[in-house]
Parts: C-alpha cells; sequence; structure tokens
C-alpha cells in the first residue's frame, strides 16, 4: 500500500478548512435547529459536503469535496488525500459504534481520515477530531467495530491500549488479531470472547436450545467438552462456568441445565483390562465410555488451541498426556474418585 506524505501547508490548510466547516455547521445550528435535526444519519452527509465545497473555494480544495456515500468509508473525501466520516447521533453525547476494523470499503489513496460528528439531541453541536484519537474500544454488532467517544482523553485510545499505532494496525493483512489477544489478556476467569476472527472454526448462525440436538450431537458436543474443559471432573463450584459460555459462543448452543450433562446418574462399576472399578462417579464412567471419540478430538485439536484452552502451554507430542494429567489432578478433589488412579485408568484405555 502507497501512502503519500503532503506537505505541511497543505495538511494546516485542509484543518482550517475543516474547523470552518465545524464553525459554519455549528452557526447554522444555533439559526435553524429544526431544519439541522432532521439531518440524521446519511442525510448529514450532502450537506457537510455542500459546506465544505462552499468554504473550499479560493483555497488548495477547491472543486475537491467528493461526496463517497453508500457503503464506501470515509464518506467524503477532499483532493482525494483527506476522508471525513460523518458520525450523528439523536441523544445528548458523544458517543457511537463505528466503522469496522477490518476497513475493508476504505477509499484508495485516502490518507488521513478525520471525524465530523453531529449530536443532534439538544443542544445541537459539531466537533471533529482526527479518527483515530476518538476510538476507544472494539464492540461487535455483525462485525468488530471501533466505539466512537468525541470526548475520550489523549492515551485513552483502543491504538495506546495495545501498543500499536492506528495506521500500523489498518495496514495488517489480520488487524482482528491484534485487538482479539488484547481483549483475551483482560479476561478473568469465567469469561471467553463471543466474536473471534482468528478461529478456522465456524459458528452457527442459529442459536439452539439443546433439547433440539440429536442424540449424536449432544455426545459430540459432550466429548468436546471433556477435553476442552478437564475442571468438569473436578469438584470446583464454577466448574461448568467456561463449558457454559463455550456453547453458546462457540458452538450456538443454549442448555438451561450444563450440570445435569454430566453429573447425573450416580456411580456404577468399570471394567479395564482384567480389572473391575468399583464405585465409579457417572462423570467417569460417561468418559471411559466414549475414550475413543474423546481421542480423536485430542487428536484432531492443534496444540495451539489446546493450551488456550487448558491455559497451559501443551505440544503436539505431549497433548495427549498433558490432559491425562489434568484430568487426573482435577479428579483429586472429587470425594467419590479419591480412589481410583484415574491417570493410571486413562492411559490403559488409550495406550
Amino acid at each position: 500500500m502507497v501512502v503519500s506524505i503532503n506537505s505541511e501547508p497543505q495538511k494546516n490548510e485542509f484543518n482550517t478548512l475543516l474547523n470552518s466547516t465545524i464553525e459554519e455547521l455549528n452557526a447554522h445550528a444555533k439559526k435553524s435547529p429544526k431544519k439541522i435535526e432532521q439531518l440524521r444519519g446519511a442525510k448529514l452527509e450532502p450537506y457537510v459536503r455542500d459546506v465544505m465545497t462552499d468554504l473550499a473555494v479560493g483555497s488548495q480544495f477547491e472543486n475537491s469535496i467528493e461526496l463517497i456515500g453508500g457503503q464506501k468509508f470515509p464518506d467524503i473525501v477532499a483532493k482525494k488525500l483527506y476522508g471525513i466520516e460523518v458520525k450523528t447521533t439523536t441523544q445528548n453525547h458523544w458517543k457511537t459504534t463505528g466503522n469496522s476494523v477490518l476497513e475493508s470499503t476504505r477509499v484508495d489513496d485516502v490518507e488521513r481520515i478525520y471525524m465530523l460528528f453531529g449530536k443532534l439531541g439538544k443542544p445541537i453541536e459539531f466537533r471533529s477530531r482526527a479518527y483515530e484519537e476518538c476510538l476507544s474500544e472494539v464492540v461487535v454488532t455483525h462485525s468488530p467495530r471501533y466505539l466512537i467517544d468525541m470526548n475520550l482523553g489523549e492515551g485513552k485510545t483502543i491504538f495506546d491500549k495495545i501498543n500499536t499505532s492506528y495506521d500500523t494496525l489498518r495496514q495488517k493483512e489480520n488487524p482482528i488479531k491484534s485487538i482479539t489477544d488484547y481483549y483475551k489478556s483482560k479476561l478473568k476467569p469465567g469469561q471467553d470472547l463471543w466474536w473471534i476472527q482468528d478461529t478456522e472454526k465456524a459458528s452457527n448462525l442459529v442459536i439452539n436450545i439443546w433439547n433440539n440436538l440429536s442424540l449424536k450431537e449432544k455426545q459430540e458436543t459432550k466429548n468436546k467438552a471433556m477435553v476442552y474443559f478437564p475442571e468438569v471432573f473436578s469438584n470446583r463450584g464454577d466448574k461448568f462456568a467456561r463449558l457454559a459460555i463455550w456453547l453458546v459462543t462457540r458452538e450456538a448452543v443454549v442448555c438451561p441445565n450444563v450440570r445435569d450433562l454430566f453429573t447425573a446418574g450416580g456411580k456404577d462399576d468399570y471394567f479395564i483390562k482384567n480389572r473391575t472399578y468399583k464405585n465409579i462417579p457417572r462423570v467417569f464412567i460417561k468418559l471411559f465410555d466414549n475414550i475413543d471419540s474423546v481421542l480423536e478430538i485430542l487428536i484432531n485439536t492443534s496444540s495451539i488451541e489446546l493450551s488456550e484452552y487448558w491455559n497451559k502451554k501443551t505440544t503436539e507430542k505431549k497433548k495427549i498426556m498433558d490432559w491425562i494429567e489434568l484430568v487426573s489432578i482435577n479428579s483429586k478433589s472429587v470425594q467419590g474418585a479419591k480412589h481410583l488412579d484415574i491417570k493410571k485408568m486413562l492411559s490403559e484405555l488409550i495406550f
């Protein structure tokens, strides 16, 4: 991507034009508030273009103000180098949802973009600011988008938080990864990101209730859960918290009674290699009965992904033994499993 470098006089002249545009828009708002109040959404864009066009007469930007419109970003371009993104709100605040982090519709050759924000809630007021200076966070609608805050303090932008400049981020092949890495680093226990771009797995558009799944789908989901969340084999009070979030965010399934997926059924005996083990909690019976499918999931899930689920570094060579160890460690907190050597039992079933 070629990025031009403007001369300082031209940049200064554009800033003067933009400041004059804001002054003019605020003057219009005081003179004709009812008229300006109606310029919501895309209606404001041609109005701003006309004001800028009139003010640009006699400057380097005369006859260069172009309304792009449509789904392109930004909305207005001056001399094919400067962009103006126009946003409005009908509320009495300076925040709104901005554009996509990916900027896939960005107009070619635009070097620098400014935000022109119209607060159409009383009192009506217009402000402008460099685009990257008012982007506080990333929020998700149908895709990750910036959150605009025209009152954002210096050093508080999303780019300050991820320690990457706006221009550097937008030119990355996968800008979303830097965003998700930042938000992942801020997660508290039991939290997860419900939208993650840097995964190869697709998520269903339709959210389903657990009881609507077929028996096969239910078992496949439980098998994955036993691999990804070894804490389900523990006695922790929050042992189903991450699983419940994962079911919704990754599997698009709502399960009102997650606990029942693993705890219902009491105890039973189990036969492994010429030995009968007595009084085994049902959660381990379900694991042993499906060990072949569980092992297949382990083999087919990358060590990188497993490391994220387990919060523990693993490798392709070690991931099976690491999973056995995690299940074994968690089982030690279960009163009804203290008489069992889960590590030995799993090793005998797998190897």
